[in-house]
């Protein structure tokens, strides 16, 4: 069974906030409404700013073991999370769908971004307690994201 460092799983977790930015500039350039393409934009540069958050956390961490029993099987977890939750074949299939209406794409970026809180939380399991209050900043800006998300739909 591979190991991962927690370094890597930071490397997931840019990799989160760099598809999440590159979706949300598609979906600016898609829609005409420049209400919309505001939200998009915002929400991408909210992106951009978690990318630099776990960038910042992989210069700043040294060799650190989570306090798991066995921290490879989480490592793997996280890992496979990342891997089949949201970076899978069938989000990418089911993403470029998404460009079809308005309602459609809200739909998917809601559930990306619940994917997003909940790899985060997993995510608390594996760094350091001192970085639990970062994780937990950028789990409450993902939730506002969620929220704003659905506030567009109520009001479409």
């Amino acid at each position: 069974m591979s190991v991962f460092s927690i370094s890597e799983v930071l490397q997931f977790a840019v990799g989160i906030e760099e598809a999440g930015e590159n979706f949300y500039r598609q979906l600016s350039s898609k829609f005409k409404e420049e209400n919309l393409q505001n939200v998009f934009n915002f929400l991408a540069d909210e992106e951009c700013k978690h990318r630099e958050v776990f960038l910042n956390m992989i210069v700043e961490i040294e060799k650190y073991e989570p306090p798991e029993n066995y921290p490879q099987e989480y490592f793997a977890y996280l890992r496979s999370y990342a891997d089949n939750i949201i970076f899978s074949n069938e989000v990418e299939k089911e993403k470029k769908q998404c460009f079809r209406n308005i309602l459609s794409a809200l739909d998917f970026a809601v559930r990306r971004e619940l994917d997003s809180i909940l790899y985060y939380q997993e995510m608390r399991g594996v760094v350091p307690e001192g970085e639990h209050s970062t994780i937990d900043k950028v789990i409450g800006e993902e939730r506002k994201h969620f929220l704003k998300l659905l506030e567009i739909k109520g009001k479409l």
